[in-house]
């Protein structure tokens, strides 16, 4: 599996100067939160994004839950008055510094960044996956990185976060209820494997794309909407050529299908295949969209009791039944 690159979007300059000066990210206790968490891999690559600005290179070395963050913590805690909800940040990175730069969003080597949060209307989301070439672009910016990192102790009262299906068993930060964006990054993660993609690609009849070659990215903004994940050819040489993919958390509609179809068409010559992926499929919307190839996900098991990330990774199975 090939390291992944990720901007984090930090919301003030108090607390992107603390997770400079600790080496740390953090991320809040919401399902965006532990999404972010679940998405990024140690020995992935991240930088900060902070008003339109990239800051820094790092590579996570260590990820950890801590079970009294509201206590102990780098950044204050976030009440907001219409909710009366708070927030803090139990979910962290450990962070080895790289390199070091203070680079706008606006230079051509963010590009595939910068489309996505033009698209998308802002910064909303906490995190955007770039692609290989924009790290490859990222490792030559700047110099190395040679300041002091103060060391934050978290203490080790750390947790290992669940999902669950039934509400009742919700108990926030350590148990959320799972949901669409946690699936993508599950099936992200299953085809970042290239076993897993040789696999998925022979079954889908895709000869034209090598697993070697291929890079998974979640949620590439379009004008039309956003793809939850793109297959791509991470050196594309000649043809760029990609695969679309929609997953769903239940039984697909005659609109997700209608939504891939747009998709499929904005991209063009250059899309190989359209995938959704769901629950379920009905006879009838399978036949009326024969053109688009259809996937069943699967999680044995999980209603039995809450499950760890990785727990989940090795019960997700996917099937094509078209």
């Amino acid at each position: 599996m090939k390291p992944n690159y990720f901007l984090i979007s930090v919301s003030n300059k108090e607390n992107l100067n603390l997770c400079i000066s600790h080496a740390l990210a953090g991320f809040t206790n919401s399902i965006n939160g532990l999404w972010t968490f679940s998405e990024i891999k140690e020995e992935d690559y991240i930088s900060f994004l902070y008003a339109a600005r990239a800051h820094n290179l790092y590579q996570v070395i260590k990820k950890e839950a801590v079970g009294d963050a509201d206590k102990v913590s780098p950044w204050k805690s976030v009440t907001f008055k219409m909710s009366g909800k708070t927030y803090y940040f139990p979910f962290r990175l450990k962070l080895k510094p790289i390199r070091e730069f203070n680079e706008p969003l606006v230079r051509n080597e963010f590009s595939y960044v910068a489309q996505n949060l033009l698209l998308r209307g802002g910064y909303r989301k906490t995190h955007f996956q770039a692609d290989q070439t924009t790290l490859q672009n990222v490792s030559q910016m700047g110099r190395i990185y040679k300041k002091d990192v103060e060391e934050f102790d978290s203490g080790s009262n750390n947790f290992v976060p669940k999902f669950t299906r039934k509400r009742n068993k919700v108990d926030n930060p350590k148990i959320f209820l799972f949901s669409e964006i946690i699936l993508q990054t599950l099936i992200r993660n299953y085809l970042s494997e290239n076993n897993d993609m040789k696999k998925f690609l022979e079954q889908l009849g895709i000869n034209e794309l090598k697993a070697d070659n291929l890079e998974i990215l979640g949620e590439k903004a379009l004008p039309e909407g956003h793809i939850d994940l793109l297959i791509k050819e991470a050196i594309p040489i000649g043809l760029s050529r990609n695969i679309v993919v929609e997953v769903k958390l239940g039984k697909a509609t005659e609109k997700d299908f209608q939504q891939l179809k747009n998709y499929i068409k904005e991209f063009g010559e250059e899309c190989l295949k359209g995938i959704l992926i769901a629950s379920d499929f009905s006879p009838k919307l399978k036949n009326k969209f024969s053109e688009i190839s259809k996937v069943v996900y699967s999680l044995e098991n999980f209603d039995s009791e809450p499950k760890s990330f990785e727990d989940l990774t090795k019960i997700l199975k996917l099937t094509i039944t078209n």
